[in-house]
């Protein structure tokens, strides 16, 4: 048996504040990703508005939505279209009035609103403008488990650690990545999916903000932490790769049985402040 999942990561140089021309052109990226018979579709982080919080700032409140606001209306009907399950990160509206989440919204393959995550390492200026998260949700998907972080995150190896002890089999982590980091780009993903055994990916945008430059080279690694699948840098491109889910659960317990052997009671200093 096999539980093949084809996977799609967009790299994608985003207009500032112009949701329309961003979904129209992730429209296109959804069409060619259905032509590739793709299962599950993942966008960098704040596609639709572009990220920068030192540009939009104060903006942020004008532009974010509800979960099920007008970007998800619009995706949920290709998400319908093409039978593929749709990650986008957008600035989130609260149940509280003014309070924002640097979060994303997941939708399934019938186009129903599966849930939500919030960013709970927040970077920098986004201090100023958002809320941190505080859950870590694994969404139960037709082929599988996945987990979603969004960029910071992936830096912190106790945000996996929780994905994969909740059963998350993939993890994606959309991103605004700047090339000044491109190191630390290129040992995340490789890191967290060996420690967890699992295949882990970086979805990353292009193109620059002020000064930021960002250079997309999204990636997806393996259960061992080999790299399967690279894009390039500086370029709009889909990224689409297919793996089997199987593969984690066997090598869970035959190959790199990391969460088996964990020794939890001599990991105290881990819940203790810096």
């Amino acid at each position: 048996m096999s539980r093949n999942v084809t996977v799609g990561l967009v790299q994608m140089d985003c207009a500032m504040l112009d949701k329309e021309a961003n979904l129209s052109k992730a429209k296109d990226f959804i069409e060619q990703a259905a032509q590739q018979h793709t299962d599950i579709i993942c966008f960098p982080e704040m596609f639709s508005t572009g990220y920068s919080p030192s540009i939009i700032g104060p903006k942020y409140i004008d532009i974010a939505e509800e979960p099920d606001g007008a970007t998800f209306a619009f995706l949920a009907e290709l998400a319908k279209k093409h039978s593929m399950y749709i990650v986008a990160p957008i600035v989130l509206k609260s149940k509280i009035p003014g309070l924002l989440y640097n979060g994303l919204i997941v939708i399934s393959r019938d186009g129903q609103l599966m849930g939500t995550y919030n960013k709970t390492h927040l970077w920098a200026g986004e201090r100023f403008w958002f809320r941190a998260g505080d859950r870590y949700p694994v969404f139960d998907m037709d082929f599988g488990k996945v987990g979603l972080m969004i960029c910071y995150d992936g830096g912190f190896p106790e945000v996996s650690r929780i994905l994969a002890l909740s059963g998350a089999e993939l993890i994606l982590c959309p991103s605004a990545f700047p090339i000044r980091d491109k190191d630390m780009w290129d040992t995340y993903f490789g890191s967290r999916s060996l420690e967890n055994c699992c295949f882990v990916a970086g979805i990353n945008r292009v193109g620059t903000e002020g000064d930021c430059h960002m250079f997309g080279n999204n990636k997806i690694y393996n259960f061992r932490g080999h790299l399967l699948a690279e894009a390039p840098v500086d370029e709009e491109f889909l990224l689409v790769h297919t793996i089997d889910m199987d593969d984690v659960a066997y090598h869970r317990a035959t190959d790199v049985p990391y969460l088996q052997d964990r020794r939890v009671e001599t990991y105290q200093k881990i819940a203790e402040m810096y």
